[in-house]
């Protein structure tokens, strides 16, 4: 799964629970609610929904393996009401059974009056239920084709939303297949995990669809889609993949089909495993839920994920385009074929997933330069990683609500940080060996950590369970502390490691078994295990400019003694990319825990001021923008924006505002990130250029390069006036393109003017609003104006929370003082929290407010510094 909120990606919440020990998959010692003695093997479930009502009705027979005996059956439901329910087979007659339903625990208990003997039963069930207008079970969209109303259905079921749709065991050990069929109207399509076996008419024009049977399989991959849907297609390896769209929009599927195809090849020749069903289909789901879900043979995505236009779409769009649907079809093996075991394994799906759509599109998209935006996914995460309210990579997982809290920046992006640090230990040849027997052994089967470590272990034969431990049950991440000398013309190189952390000193003294790389500025580099507090390791000669973690792999920051800093830093504009990537960023960040004085960063960043690498730029932009928010309110904020427009400009005014035939996409990305970094620090040049191309854009759509429409209709919602408010709120209003109308809603939430805000949070309401969009325009809205977001949001929160799915529930509220650096704000929002919210919402809370008072901290010793360097 990969999660965005639909205007932008979201930094997801961390739950603060302390680690644990483990050992390789067992099923009886895998953790849960569901007693073990009864399993699931078959379900034959059939569903009537009626679309109009957003109502459903159901029947299941699940075929059950008692493996030992017992009075009692207990499976999952949640929001269903049990009509009925018999069980039946060999030995006994058919049993009217008692359903009793735990509404907090989520469970469908049956009491047997005698002991059920060992053997395989059929239990039978009748329920109804409702489709739900946010993403969680089955749920229902609302979109316009045209000038008509249209509805669809779809599901979406992980972590534990399956039980909202049929009677299961919903914990991902219990694997079954599924043969599912659907009653729908006649013009309906609809598609589910594998091929339609059968189609028929029914009575009341309307149609039964039943689809071939699954292989065994965990709940929450099971998937339906029904509406008036069109379908792209194309065949690879035999399997047949298909892009399905809402009517008019195939046309758009057509870069995601062709990067499915070679994906599916790339994946199929990499892990040595086919792909193992028929099909594939990309759903493209019109606002229906965040980001994509991985279901096995149909995976649904919102179509803002899938969708592509070259005429209209950036060059942004492409590239995450093809990084979701690589995530995805990543998923097919990693998650789908082998399953983590229990959620606090959660990291085996997502890590791995996100690990594995990086190389691919390195792979096919060298030219992207997807590994200098994996390193600033990375620094998200390390900044996150570096304070107390952090959590391991697997982390204990006990409730349902815990199950959802795990899908964050932890798990996704410091579980594919730490795999390409290993792979780059063990080396490409030996990792892909590992993983490929832990493919083939575990296949339709699930796993835990220690299974995969033992794979690399045989592979490699080097220590990777230790290793990897020290990584994934504890949190945090070392600040390897570099120092040199030549002794008798040899370099000799001390590294000691300490824990990093930007809130307070840590106190366990934690150590980890870190793999560095040790070398010259484009020389050649040993690899060595820093296993203890310190070590020293002696290379030949003392020439050439030292440097650890020369590609950037290493999740640990590093410091440079003085001499070593100043050497790296008098060559930075000549430093290979990652090298002079990671430098700017290890400084940035002992800047912020303020380790070193900002001017440090300042003299750094001065020498990268014809930089041509977007990411290197986006780092700089950021972290300017970063004390411009510190600044909001403050003396200080007119000297940072000065020195943004000093910086920014000149590379602007050698790109030129308009693009140039045959110029590289890099430059194209960075006219407008430099254009958007002039226009939120006041530049009237960039605002006016802004303004203007919108007016022509809004007469003539073409006018404006798909590459700098972000800048022009994020900058015309930030200054604008009634006029052009009212003509981004029209526009947003008519336009059939989710891609424009999710751009066009940024635009808005970053309004300026208190009174326009009002008007956007007032949106947040509307029934027209998706459900996907209600919390991320308080949210957005509050990064301007924090006190009138949070109001509004107090004041409707009940009407807001009917929105959130499970993984957004916990995070609505944080949300909105994510980017503050007031510690009032903390507070309030902690106590708001802890009077209104259950207590597994705290964990949120606590991880937000440890944010806000560390910027504020931030504040108070970096604002008087900016005085001093900026005057």
């Amino acid at each position: 799964m990969r999660r965005f909120q639909a205007i932008g990606a979201t930094a997801l919440a961390l739950a603060a629970i302390g680690a644990h020990a483990e050992a390789p998959y067992s099923f009886d010692k895998t953790p849960g609610k569901l007693p073990k003695d009864v399993i699931p093997v078959e379900y034959q479930a059939h569903l009537a929904p009626d679309i109009a009502a957003n109502t459903f009705s159901g029947t299941e027979t699940v075929e059950i393996e008692v493996l030992k005996a017992t009075s009692t059956i207990m499976l999952n439901a949640a929001a269903l009401e049990i009509d009925s329910a018999a069980l039946s087979g060999k030995g006994i007659k058919e049993l009217k059974l008692t359903p009793v339903l735990d509404e907090k625990q989520e469970t469908l208990s049956f009491t047997l009056p005698q002991p059920l003997a060992p053997g395989r039963y059929r239990l039978a069930l009748a329920f109804r239920g409702k489709i739900n207008r946010e993403g969680r079970g089955l749920f229902y969209v609302n979109y316009q084709a045209g000038k008509a109303d249209k509805k669809l259905i779809a599901t979406t079921m992980e972590p534990t939303d399956a039980r909202r749709m049929l009677p299961t065991w919903d914990e991902p050990a219990f694997r079954a297949r599924f043969r599912l069929s659907v009653d729908l109207p006649a013009g309906l399509k609809a598609y589910s995990n594998t091929p339609v076996d059968k189609q028929t008419g029914i009575a009341g024009g309307k149609q039964r669809i039943s689809f071939k049977p699954t292989p065994k399989m965990p709940s929450y991959l099971v998937v339906l889609a029904a509406g008036e849907f069109e379908r792209i297609s194309t065949k690879q390896d035999g399997v047949e993949i298909g892009v399905v769209t809402t009517e008019g929009k195939k046309e758009k599927g057509a870069f995601a089909l062709g990067a499915s195809r070679d994906l599916l090849h790339f994946y199929n020749n990499y892990f040595g495993v086919p792909y193992p069903l028929a099909k594939l289909d990309q759903i493209a789901i019109p606002n229906g839920f965040n980001g994509a879900m991985e279901n096995w043979g149909g995976i649904v995505y919102n179509e803002n994920t899938l969708l592509y236009d070259p005429k209209t779409s950036p060059e942004s769009i492409r590239q995450l385009t093809f990084s979701v649907n690589a995530h995805e079809m990543a998923h097919q093996w990693f998650g789908n074929l082998v399953t983590m075991a229990w959620w606090d394994n959660l990291w085996l799906n997502e890590g791995f997933a996100s690990w594995m759509a990086s190389k691919a599109t390195e792979h096919f998209h060298p030219e992207w330069r997807p590994y200098l935006a994996n390193i600033g996914d990375r620094e998200r995460v390390m900044n996150l990683d570096a304070r107390k309210t952090t959590h391991p990579i697997q982390t204990q997982v006990e409730t349902e609500a815990q199950a959802a809290d795990a899908f964050d920046d932890i798990t996704y992006e410091k579980g594919q940080a730490f795999l390409r640090m290993l792979e780059a230990y063990l080396g490409e040849d030996a990792f892909r060996k590992g993983i490929r027997a832990y493919m083939q052994k575990h296949q339709y089967s699930n796993t835990t950590s220690a299974d995969l470590w033992t794979a690399l272990e045989r592979a490699s034969g080097k220590p990777v369970g230790k290793l990897a431990s020290d990584w994934t049950t504890q949190p945090g991440f070392p600040l390897i502390k570099v120092e040199q000398a030549c002794e008798d013309g040899k370099r000799k190189v001390t590294l000691s490691q300490q824990q990093f952390r930007l809130d307070e000193p840590a106190t366990d003294n934690r150590l980890w078994n870190v793999p560095l790389q040790v070398g010259t500025v484009n020389g050649k580099a040993m690899t060595t295990l820093l296993a203890n507090a310190s070590t020293s390791v002696m290379l030949p000669g003392c020439e050439g400019a030292l440097v650890v973690d020369p590609h950037s792999v290493g999740y640990f920051r590093i410091q440079y003694d003085r001499a070593t800093f100043d050497t790296l830093a008098g060559q930075a504009a000549r430093l290979p990319d990652a090298t002079r990537l990671k430098l700017l960023n290890d400084t940035w960040t002992q800047v912020a825990a303020g380790l070193v004085p900002l001017d440090a960063w300042l003299k750094l960043a001065a020498q990268l001021r014809d930089e041509p690498r977007l990411a290197v730029w986006e780092s700089i932009i950021g972290n300017l923008n970063f004390l411009d928010s510190l600044a909001r309110g403050e003396p200080e904020r007119p000297l940072v924006r000065r020195f943004i427009a000093g910086f920014a400009r000149p590379k602007l005014v050698q790109l030129g505002w308009d693009e140039k035939p045959g110029e590289a996409v890099e430059d194209a990305q960075l006219r407008a990130l430099l254009a958007g970094a002039l226009a939120r620090s006041g530049d009237e040049e960039a605002i006016a250029q802004a303004r203007s191309r919108f007016q022509r854009w809004l007469a003539d759509p073409a006018a404006v390069s798909p590459a700098m429409i972000g800048f022009v209709t994020s900058a015309a919602g930030r200054y604008a006036d009634q006029p052009t408010f009212d003509a981004i709120a029209r526009r947003m209003q008519q336009t059939q393109n989710n891609e424009e109308r999710s751009r066009l809603l940024g635009a808005l939430i970053q309004v300026q003017d208190p009174a326009l805000a009002d008007k956007v949070l007032r949106m947040a309401l509307s029934p027209n609003t998706p459900p996907t969009q209600v919390a991320g325009i308080v949210q957005g809205v509050g990064r301007s104006h924090l006190d009138q977001a949070w109001n509004f949001a107090v004041a409707n929160r009940e009407q807001l929370m009917k929105s959130q799915d499970s993984v957004g529930r916990n995070r609505a509220f944080p949300g909105i003082v994510d980017a503050s650096s007031s510690v009032q704000d903390a507070q309030r929002m902690e106590d708001f929290v802890r009077q209104n919210f259950e207590a597994d919402a705290q964990v949120e809370a606590q991880r937000v407010a440890s944010g806000v008072r560390v910027r504020a901290a931030q504040k108070a010793r970096l604002l008087p510094q900016v005085r001093e360097a900026l005057k």
